[in-house]
């Protein structure tokens, strides 16, 4: 996976964190159904890239527990368990500080809010998959998935 792929899948892992949490807990299609409704402020079943960024700002300012425009590993860790009700790295999934790295453009180990912008920007244009400026269900159902799935790790094991 080239860094590029990997940082967008990260952000998905945690903008989707907030976006996408009632998936963890219910029917999938009501789930998107929901996220869809959330994030569309003016209610035409699309996103567009201005709602995008207002639901990733809404997750940014409610990681950031302490409101210092930063978001540690630890403060991510804290979002989560309060999002899914259980330690997000229990499984296969990349741990706070690892999801951080992959953005953290100026290596500090924290998350910046224009990081965080940055990151999401790219990751509803990789999900536009029409190019057309605007999400569909569909569309962001699908680009999720496929940045979730392309960061689970993989297994090559040979016997």
């Amino acid at each position: 996976m080239t860094i590029r792929n990997r940082g967008i899948s990260i952000v998905a892992a945690f903008v989707g964190v907030a976006l996408s949490a009632a998936v963890f807990a219910g029917n999938e299609q009501t789930s998107w159904d929901n996220e869809m409704q959330m994030m569309d402020a003016n209610h035409d079943g699309k996103i567009t890239a201005a709602e995008h960024a207002a639901g990733a700002q809404k997750m940014f300012e409610m990681m950031d527990a302490n409101h210092d425009g930063k978001v540690t590993a630890a403060e991510m860790d804290a979002a989560q368990m309060k999002m899914k009700g259980h330690d997000a790295h229990a499984g296969h999934e990349m741990s706070s500080a690892e999801k951080i790295k992959t953005v953290d453009a100026d290596g500090d180990g924290v998350l910046t809010v224009a990081e965080h912008e940055r990151a999401s920007r790219k990751m509803f244009d990789a999900m536009d998959a029409d190019h057309d400026g605007t999400l569909t269900a569909a569309e962001a159902k699908t680009g999720h998935e496929k940045m979730m799935m392309s960061q689970k790790p993989k297994t090559d094991k040979a016997y």
